[in-house]
């Protein structure tokens, strides 16, 4: 088990990478963000702070950055959600907090709100500063986490605020899960992932890297500690099961982003095909661009109403450069010793909804690199047999504490809502953490 880690010593630092995948959305100044945070209206009955699955008080924190309280501010928004720093950077806010802002009904620009946040946020990481709060009194209680991503780091700083242990399992050489690895680099730097996570270390929240947990492993986890919290995301991403698909040249759009992220990709030469449409599909072909590609295509069986991306990352990626081909199937990967195109089938919808290869209307495209990003399997698997109840491979739980049908398992992200958003995965551990507590607490009252 690790001391509070320099996380950062183990971070690869790439300059070409950095100059590559600068901000999204650049950071205010501080005339900027005063001046933004003097338009907010304050309302008694925010919007915001009820579309944010966190439910930051967000005139609270707003108006705390209007009267230059900006550790203040920043506790507001830790009080609400230990990751505030990643999600004013990864959060899909212009459908959350933005998206519900009273300033549209006005026709008026909504308020800045993720921006002020990582302002908020990002002043008190220069401070030095470390979480506004401490660990509370140690009860003598232990909880491991299975999986370092964002719900089980937001699980473990509620523990350790109660006063209970908490040791984070994960099977990378860093914490963080996709915040770390997954998130595109022009919205959630990796260095940036990590700094906020060091202040956990400090809360003593305990990590173990390296450690891949299976079923034999579980099981003296299961006989160690008090509780189980389950964070383990997603399993991989699912294949075409075409021809050709075991050519060097095909990966997914996790271990691409993960590459670039890691210092292991650096520059993708010649065209580039990205089947699928969501969010990460989307972040996998604009990576592509701004690693060099010639050119880049996204391939998707349905049409531009359809794709699960939101519409302001499509046009972001149109801006980029992406060529988007709808209506598209992906039939077999071409090449000899590595992949060297794909062949492209067009379909047609029929009167049913139903879709079905257009006669006659085949060809080749000349690529050599495909990142499949056509939605990931459930990773449960190593869950011995009964130990919780699942759905669909995912785990079954109570939203309102996170708690499984067995007693002793808690769960919370993608492993329990099939894929959503970091902020959601934060709700859910921070629901977790306060329900295991409880339930330990529970223990010792009906010992």
């Amino acid at each position: 088990m690790s001391e509070a880690t320099e996380f950062f010593s183990k971070a690869p630092v790439s300059a070409e990478i950095a100059a590559r995948f600068t901000d999204l959305h650049p950071a205010l100044d501080g005339v900027a963000a005063v001046t933004e945070a003097h338009r907010c209206l304050y309302c008694f009955d925010a919007p915001c702070m009820g579309a944010c699955p966190t439910h930051i008080d967000v005139p609270k924190f707003i108006k705390k950055i209007a009267t230059g309280n900006l550790e203040g501010s920043a506790r507001t928004i830790l009080e609400a959600n230990i990751l505030g720093a990643s999600c004013s950077r990864a959060c899909p806010v212009e459908v959350l907090c933005e998206g519900s802002c009273v300033m549209h009904r006005y026709n008026k620009q909504p308020i800045a709100i993720g921006r002020l946040q990582r302002f908020a946020m990002d002043a008190l990481h220069a401070s030095g500063a470390g979480l506004p709060f401490t660990a509370g009194d140690a009860t003598g209680k232990k909880v491991a986490l299975v999986g370092g991503g964002p719900a089980s780091l937001a699980c473990a700083a509620e523990l350790r605020r109660r006063g209970v242990g908490a040791v984070i399992f994960d099977a990378r050489a860093l914490p963080g899960g996709l915040n770390t690895y997954g998130v595109a680099e022009y919205k959630l730097p990796l260095a940036e992932s990590l700094r906020e996570i060091e202040k956990l270390a400090e809360l003593g929240v305990e990590f173990v890297f390296d450690t891949m947990v299976d079923a034999a492993r579980l099981a003296e986890i299961e006989a160690e500690f008090d509780a189980v919290f389950l964070g383990v995301g997603l399993g991989a991403i699912h294949r075409l099961g075409i021809a050709g698909e075991e050519l060097p040249g095909l990966t997914n759009a996790l271990d691409f982003i993960a590459g670039y992220k890691s210092g292991e990709i650096t520059s993708v030469a010649g065209r580039v095909a990205v089947i699928g449409a969501g969010n990460t599909a989307i972040d996998a072909a604009i990576a592509a661009v701004r690693l060099g590609a010639e050119e880049v295509y996204l391939v998707y069986r349905r049409g531009q109403k359809d794709m699960s991306a939101f519409s302001f990352e499509y046009e972001h990626a149109q801006q980029e450069g992406v060529r988007f081909h709808w209506y598209k199937a992906v039939t077999a990967i071409e090449g000899g010793e590595r992949v060297e195109g794909i062949r492209v089938t067009h379909l047609q919808v029929t009167e049913d909804g139903s879709l079905v290869p257009e006669e006659g209307k085949s060809f080749s495209v000349q690529v050599g690199l495909v990142v499949l990003a056509i939605g990931q399997g459930t990773h449960t698997g190593f869950l011995r047999e009964g130990a919780v109840k699942l759905e669909r491979g995912r785990v079954v739980i109570d939203r309102a504490s996170g708690q499984t049908s067995n007693a002793k398992y808690f769960a919370g992200g993608d492993c329990t809502n099939g894929g959503r958003e970091v902020v959601d995965a934060v709700a859910d551990g921070k629901r977790a953490g306060v329900g295991i507590a409880a339930w330990l607490g529970g223990l010792d009252a009906d010992a």
